[in-house]
């Protein structure tokens, strides 16, 4: 199984490290046909409104909108916001998800935090053990409606997690600690 990572910008060398360490094949994404063979994409943390301009600069925005419609993407913090429907701004975004977020919603770079988060719902990876997630100037998952689900909620009751079948959204960053149930995760999720 070969993995893309988007790679216009942010952190995609991180989570190329992870799902190299799993064992899985890695294709950076920058032109269409670099979806060609891919059984998932991951899109990483960065600058979601940047990445967008990118996208549309590179041809990529329909590519990739038809790739997500039949394929797995995980989008992580600016990832997370480019595959949702509605940000409450205008800015290119993949409108895949049936998920509303709101950026930056912590505040700013210096109200970044860590904590612990409750994954049970990872079935075997959970292994009874909470993940330590990071969240960087990180958005919330306002409102999940239609076929999209909430995965992970924090103890305030905001949502930081969401799948909608073979995509997959979280505010953090799983690419920047040492566990790798989230890649392990997605990596299910692709087959």
């Amino acid at each position: 199984m070969k993995l893309g990572v988007l790679a216009l910008q942010g952190d995609f060398i991180e989570h190329q490290t992870m799902l190299e360490r799993l064992g899985v094949e890695v294709q950076q994404v920058r032109l269409p046909s670099h979806l060609e063979g891919l059984a998932g994409l991951i899109i990483p943390g960065g600058e979601s409104t940047t990445i967008g301009k990118l996208a549309v600069d590179f041809g990529l925005l329909e590519p990739l909108r038809e790739f997500g419609r039949q394929r797995a993407i995980w989008g992580t913090c600016a990832g997370a916001i480019f595959l949702s429907k509605d940000v409450g701004r205008p800015q290119p975004l993949l409108e895949l998800m049936d998920i509303t977020v709101q950026r930056n919603a912590f505040g700013r770079q210096v109200d970044s935090f860590e904590t612990d988060l409750d994954v049970s719902f990872m079935g075997k990876e959970y292994n009874g053990r909470p993940f330590h997630a990071v969240f960087i100037r990180a958005p919330i998952i306002e409102k999940v409606y239609g076929n999209a689900r909430a995965l992970i909620t924090l103890g305030d009751g905001r949502i930081v997690a969401a799948q909608q079948g073979k995509l997959l959204a979280t505010s953090f960053h799983p690419e920047l600690t040492g566990d790798d149930r989230f890649h392990r995760y997605f990596v299910e999720l692709a087959r």
